[in-house]
């Protein structure tokens, strides 16, 4: 456990749904130690990615959700890392938007416990921002990986298919507000926050609405 560190990596590309295209960044995020890592959405850049592991074992690709800027490059770093892609079930059909011809490896399911490196990450079943959204909880590291559910300032968006801005907060106030308040909330996008830091903001979020 002393040797698990968390990596940051950054990709660029863009984010399609509803005829819409955007660019973005997204945050990579590779828990691991020097002989073994997972990577949380393989984000545009599966060279990219790749080099980050350099050359640890990958022990699977996981998934916050399936919009097209958080899976794009997960096929491509499965076939070359041999890494199976787990993804929540309620997300298969926004997964086949972007890989018809590939599923996932595999499902993930709340409360689920994915183990790396003698750490453990704890499956989140978060919907609101998609069906399947997940969070993966990491107590050993005081960290939750909350993709585009939770981020610093507010909840993921909701205006677009497959969202529901009720159904996103009650699992912002039931599954991560409850976490300890010290929980560094590592985000898909931006800057990191922590649970204290947004716990006291869910009623202006719910009055400012989507």
């Amino acid at each position: 456990m002393a040797d698990v560190r968390i990596e940051h990596l950054v990709t660029s590309g863009t984010f399609s749904l509803d005829g819409g295209t955007w660019d973005v960044d997204n945050n990579v995020w590779i828990i691991g130690d020097d002989r073994e890592a997972i990577v949380i959405d393989a984000a545009h850049d599966a060279e990219a990615i790749a080099a980050a592991l350099g050359g640890r074992t990958l022990r699977a690709i996981v998934c916050t959700h399936a919009h097209n800027d958080h899976i794009d490059a997960a096929p491509a770093l499965a076939d070359r890392t041999g890494a199976p892609i787990l993804l929540h079930g309620d997300d298969l059909l926004l997964w086949k938007q972007t890989h018809p011809e590939r599923s996932p490896d595999g499902e993930l399911a709340d409360g689920q416990v994915v183990s790396v490196a003698g750490t453990e990450l704890t499956v989140l079943h978060t919907p609101g921002h998609a069906p399947g959204a997940v969070c993966f909880y990491a107590p050993e590291l005081g960290t939750v990986f909350t993709g585009d559910t939770l981020f610093a300032g507010g909840p993921g968006a909701t205006g677009r298919s497959f969202s529901h801005f009720p159904t996103i907060i009650d699992s912002i106030r039931d599954r991560l507000l409850s976490l300890p308040a010290q929980t560094v909330v590592r985000t898909g996008h931006g800057d990191a926050t922590t649970v204290g830091d947004e716990a006291p903001h869910v009623e202006e979020w719910i009055a400012r609405g989507h």
